[in-house]
């Protein structure tokens, strides 16, 4: 099947840090076509722009990623997985790497409850190297209800259905997009799914503490309050 993979990277300026230049390393060895969405002030906004001047073909793969991430697979996996879960599975709908089956009305995939409850899916290291990471397995690889923003990808076609514009009910323009689009994907019976890939995470998620995160989040629980908990089989 003739299709194209497409990064779409927000990163603050064009002078790449280490990481993001051994993400673009990493990628290319993919033969992944690379769009670096540099200074946006929206991460809804850029990953829009950027998709609407692509003009992917509706079975091309999009890919959604932080410029902090170091991808540790195999190439070769790299491609088979997202051959076979995206290209060739039309009931799928993002892939990631960490995310919940069961979420709450906290609105906090994370939640460290149900963590211990075994609804969590995936693995992800935090740090600045691979060899002084700290570990995180959520649990088993599967279905999800929504994914984490470190890494998400679609097709093309999915992409387009869900919409990437910021819903008019938040304030903030970088937080909570992932649950907006995951959760959008999961509603339209689309099955989102976390994937065996390794990542490295050099951020912890410490804007959680900003203001812009709690807008969101409380924007998030109004609009959906009527639907927690929210799960998937």
């Amino acid at each position: 099947m003739d299709y194209k993979i497409y990064a779409f990277i927000c990163t603050r300026n064009k002078n790449l840090k280490d990481t993001t230049q051994k993400l673009v390393t990493y990628l290319s060895r993919c033969k992944v076509h690379i769009k670096l969405i540099v200074g946006s002030n929206s991460i809804f906004e850029g990953y829009k722009k950027t998709f609407e001047l692509v003009k992917p073909n509706p079975s091309d793969v999009i890919i959604l990623c932080h410029d902090d991430i170091q991808i540790l697979s195999d190439p070769e996996l790299f491609n088979d997985l997202f051959l076979h879960e995206l290209v060739l599975n039309k009931e799928t709908g993002f892939v990631g790497v960490a995310g919940t089956t069961r979420l709450e009305k906290s609105a906090v995939w994370w939640d460290l409850t149900l963590w211990q409850q075994q609804h969590h899916s995936g693995f992800v290291l935090h740090g600045q190297s691979p060899g002084e990471g700290d570990p995180s397995f959520y649990g088993k690889y599967r279905r999800v209800v929504v994914l984490d923003g470190l890494f998400l990808a679609a097709r093309a076609s999915t992409i387009e259905k869900v919409g990437l514009e910021k819903p008019p009910y938040f304030e903030g323009e970088w937080d909570f997009y992932d649950l907006h689009y995951t959760l959008k994907a999961h509603n339209m019976k689309l099955k989102n799914k976390t994937l065996p890939l390794t990542i490295l995470h050099n951020s912890s998620g410490e804007l959680v503490g900003r203001d812009s995160w709690h807008k969101n989040r409380e924007a998030f629980i109004k609009a959906h309050t009527k639907e927690f908990p929210i799960t998937c089989k």
